[in-house]
């Protein structure tokens, strides 16, 4: 059953009514706001004695109760579903949460429903035990505030050992993939997850004094074809940005990223073809043009046409 009674306003007017009494702040002014905000207008001569009568004795007549815990109501079966679809997604399972109760419980949609045409096929490996070792400590330490131990496989194959202080985790749709962010004794560090080997928390509680990273600014014109604005808003929500209308369709965008991520906005920008035109920093605009000069050179090799 996807709806029953106890869901109604009726029902959740009583539960947030007995919730403070349980607290010890209901007051017959609170009692009847609860009523009028959350019930219908009859309610304010059914409710209260109901609560305080023979029948349901909820309330004592100075408006305790009897009651220890303040009541919750139980999910619905459309909620229980919802959460089930959600403890099969691999990257919530690196969360390790408790699934007890939902075995019954037939999930509202699978993973194998969605096809991603915009997502690079080689992401992080989430079912690899080691993987999902390392990010459940990653996110211990981000919790407890410590620093973190790590063998780190840089990309021509070799391992360096650091410590480094947590700030946060950030994931990358495009990527499907996990990157921290810390700080380390010299500098600032965006790692991917799947290349840290290694992982455990340090006991010394001294954090890394580390420098913030420096903020690179990255400007654009865009011209706002079906709905390339929105996009491009959406795609670098997580950066600082600036949005200066030039007129009707166009607009001027600076962005502020951290340098080490150069190559990654380089890759980003190139997905948005024509309507973004690159227009400073120079460096920016050269890399863009030598890539697309070489995928102009590979669609024109023998053997890349029909």
């Amino acid at each position: 059953m996807l709806f029953h009674e106890i869901y109604g306003s009726y029902y959740q007017t009583v539960s947030l009514i007995l919730q403070e009494a349980v607290r010890g702040t209901l007051t017959k002014k609170s009692l009847s706001g609860l009523i009028k905000k959350h019930a219908f207008g009859e309610s304010s001569l059914n409710i209260p004695s109901g609560l305080t009568g023979e029948q349901w004795r909820l309330l004592h007549q100075d408006l305790t109760t009897p009651l220890t815990d303040e009541p919750k109501m139980p999910l619905t079966i459309l909620e229980k579903r919802w959460l089930k679809a959600l403890l099969l997604d691999p990257r919530v399972r690196l969360f390790a949460p408790d699934s007890a109760g939902f075995d019954e419980i037939a999930p509202l949609f699978t993973p194998d429903m969605f096809v991603y045409y915009d997502r690079y096929t080689d992401g992080d490996d989430y079912q690899d035990e080691t993987y999902a070792r390392n990010f459940r400590n990653i996110v211990t330490a981000i919790r407890e505030k410590k620093n973190l131990l790590l063998e780190y496989e840089s990309r021509d194959g070799s391992r360096n050992k650091m410590t480094v202080t947590p700030q946060y985790l950030e994931y990358s749709e495009k990527d499907d993939r996990f990157r921290l962010f810390a700080r380390g004794k010299y500098r600032h560090w965006i790692l991917n997850l799947s290349r840290i080997k290694e992982c455990s928390l340090e006991a010394a509680e001294k954090r890394m004094p580390g420098r913030a990273p420096a903020e690179q600014a990255l400007r654009f014109e865009l011209t706002d074809h079906r709905n390339a604005m929105e996009r491009v808003l959406l795609h670098f929500s997580h950066l600082r940005k600036e949005t200066k209308r030039l007129d009707e369709k166009h607009y001027q965008v600076t962005l502020y990223y951290d340098r080490q991520d150069e190559t990654e906005m380089v890759i980003r920008l190139l997905s948005f073809g024509p309507v973004i035109r690159v227009t400073e920093p120079e460096r920016i605009v050269q890399q863009l043009r030598e890539r697309i000069e070489r995928q102009g050179k590979l669609a024109d090799a023998p053997g890349s046409g029909e």
